[in-house]
């Protein structure tokens, strides 16, 4: 798992996070993966980039679920170089013998109508190139929903949680060998 604080359980404990709840499914569904969690709240794209090459050889993936790009979205960066992050990620994940799941996320409307379809954009484009198993939207069916956010808007409750494990599972699972 190489994403941010979405994945990082930010603000829950990190045994309610989604990532935790995919380990416990794996273990009962496919007990031959385990899950290593290498998600960094705040981080952006470029930092995921550079960090990649270590986070790589240390586990040797099979599969690397990526989901990095709010917060290059949130502090409004340039697309172009968002999309360029992620598929070096991509390509360098593969290079490692590793299958890439792409998870993708939305922004508010506030940062405009070009820079939230752009946005989107990014990620579906990525998937398509690539071929990509993707999740188009991580937080999809509970978005606008604040009982399943924390105080901050932002992060998910621990209350969503397992819907957010539910959705990656759907995509994750046909990985599975």
């Amino acid at each position: 798992m190489f994403g941010d604080s979405l994945s990082a359980a930010y603000g829950i404990a990190r045994s309610s996070g989604w990532v935790a709840l995919l380990e416990e499914r794996l273990r009962r569904e496919s007990p031959d993966y385990r899950v290593v969690n290498a998600s960094v709240a705040g981080e952006t794209s470029a930092q995921g980039r550079a960090r990649l090459g270590a986070a790589l050889e240390r586990t040797r993936p099979a599969i690397v679920i990526l989901e990095l790009g709010a917060n290059d979205g949130l502090r409004g960066l340039p697309l172009a170089q968002m999309q360029a992050n992620l598929a070096a990620i991509i390509e360098r994940s593969r290079a490692s013998g590793a299958r890439v799941l792409l998870v993708g996320m939305k922004l508010p409307p506030n940062y405009g109508p070009d820079y939230t379809s752009g946005f989107q954009q990014a990620f579906a484009e990525l998937a398509k190139r690539y071929k990509l198993a993707f999740v188009p939207f991580l937080l999809e069916g509970f978005a606008d929903k604040p009982d399943y956010f924390q105080a901050d808007t932002i992060h998910p409750s621990a209350e969503a949680q397992p819907l957010i494990a539910a959705r990656v599972w759907e995509e994750l699972r046909p990985l599975l060998r």
